[in-house]
């Protein structure tokens, strides 16, 4: 029998104590995935998965100690897991590595990895993604044991989430003023987190609402009426937690300029203003430039690109939208703007602040274990 890349002649009847692998040679062939998990959880041979290692301790993990999956293969030694390793990400040609006494394990090994590879194409054919009973199908085996693996490495694949990296060449240095002005507020200034929450829909369903009954939640028609929308601008004060807002019809950055007038109104004049605001081109015209110029007490922080997420009124924004938008019916934009100048009142009356915890080198830290985990995704 020939090796990986058929290079090597192997003789399976010498191969009598290569005998770790029998586990292997009954067991049905295994997606990629599982076969990544396997040969990625195991760090010395005869080790189990779920399973401490050779000189580790006895006592299993207590990730592990509960939900262990069973019936999985051995990988008896570090031959198999190259094996795995070479046909699972890329064709190498190891031949002069590997030792004649366990030439036959490997060969039935890659043999059970390309089977493996064609029921993965053929199980997910139905979906772009795995779900349990679509895996447990194409390799043989329960969907309880799928499960139990999948929950033992938190794997989910029917979820996904959203992300953005910011590509700003001053990321750190805006990074780091920002959340400077954060942990350490200058004194005698305020720090105000400024933006706008654009296009809010005045919307009213169809029909009136059904409320919400013992085991039945609220009830809304899915179609609705559009009667306009509104533009709201707002300054959160980062100490103090009140905020500054008005609405407007239009975006510009004429109803811009307004609103900075109406800061400036609110704030004591023997106050700095520290403005955190984002990249939005109405922010960086000349009429903005120039009523800046007029009024040096104004110091304006630009967040980086793409990274709202370091401006905390975008979380003030998300409080509004879960308390007072989304289950709302407004039948005009005055109905609208009236629920949005109420919740201001209410919120400035009883003002509660955003604390902000990280430092600017965890969340630097944080970043790098991230792209760290998605290097190989091309990004």
């Amino acid at each position: 029998m020939r090796g990986l890349e058929g290079e090597t002649e192997y003789d399976i009847e010498s191969d009598k104590e290569h005998k770790g692998c029998r586990n292997l040679y009954a067991a049905r062939p295994l997606p990629a995935l599982l076969l990544v998990i396997l040969t990625r959880s195991t760090s010395s041979s005869r080790t189990r998965l779920g399973a401490p290692g050779r000189g580790s301790s006895s006592k299993p993990s207590s990730r592990f100690a509960t939900k262990r999956p069973r019936h999985l293969p051995t990988i008896c030694c570090d031959t198999c897991r190259l094996a795995a390793t070479a046909a699972l990400l890329r064709p190498v040609a190891h031949s002069n590595t590997i030792r004649a006494r366990n030439a036959s394990a490997c060969a039935v090994f890659a043999r059970r990895v390309q089977r493996s590879s064609a029921a993965r194409s053929l199980g997910a054919r139905d979906a772009t993604h795995w779900s349990v009973r679509s895996m447990a199908e194409a390799v043989g085996m329960k969907p309880t044991t799928i499960h139990r693996i999948w929950r033992a490495f938190s794997l989910q694949p029917h979820r996904t989430e959203t992300f953005k990296l910011s590509r700003d060449p001053l990321f750190v240095e805006k990074v780091r003023d920002i959340v400077g002005l954060y942990l350490n507020p200058p004194d005698k200034a305020v720090v105000l987190c400024a933006d706008e929450k654009a296009q809010i829909q005045a919307l009213n369903r169809t029909q009136p609402l059904l409320p919400l009954r013992p085991g039945q939640p609220e009830r809304r028609t899915h179609d609705y009426q559009r009667h306009g929308t509104t533009n709201l601008f707002a300054a959160l004060d980062f100490k103090a937690g009140t905020v500054i807002g008005e609405c407007h019809r239009r975006h510009r950055a004429v109803e811009f300029r307004k609103f900075l007038d109406t800061i400036d109104a609110n704030v004591p004049a023997q106050l700095a203003v520290h403005l955190i605001i984002d990249n939005y081109g109405t922010h960086k015209t000349a009429l903005i430039r120039n009523w800046l110029a007029k009024r040096p007490r104004f110091h304006v922080h630009f967040t980086p690109t793409s990274a709202s997420w370091i401006n905390l009124v975008e979380r003030w924004f998300a409080t509004l939208t879960n308390k007072q938008i989304r289950h709302g019916s407004f039948r005009s934009t005055q109905d609208l703007e009236a629920t949005i100048k109420g919740y201001l009142q209410i919120n400035n009356h009883s003002p509660k602040p955003f604390v902000w915890t990280k430092t600017a080198d965890q969340i630097f830290d944080s970043l790098a274990r991230f792209c760290q985990r998605t290097s190989g995704t091309q990004h």
